[in-house]
């Protein structure tokens, strides 16, 4: 289980796993909106955190960042610590 600390957006923390061969699982939002965080949630999960990047990273809401924005430097964050190419 990883924890994200998110940054000037309505939850406060983004928790997932991710699978040996990088799909991401079990994608949970602490805070914000209940029913859009869920929606991100169940699309994602299952696929390759590669993907997720490419597909939510830079939409902007406020503050120049959003909810999947977040998620995506989230798995950017878990593949540096990570030391994932």
């Amino acid at each position: 289980m990883n924890t994200y600390i998110t940054r000037v957006t309505c939850p406060r923390q983004i928790i997932f796993d991710v699978t040996p061969d990088r799909k991401l699982m079990n994608v949970k939002f602490i805070g914000g909106c209940s029913g859009n965080l869920q929606a991100i949630s169940r699309l994602v999960n299952g696929m390759d955190i590669d993907e997720v990047i490419k597909t939510l990273k830079g939409i902007k809401c406020q503050a120049d960042t959003s909810c999947g924005d977040q998620l995506a430097k989230a798995l950017i964050d878990y593949k540096q610590k990570n030391g994932i190419e």
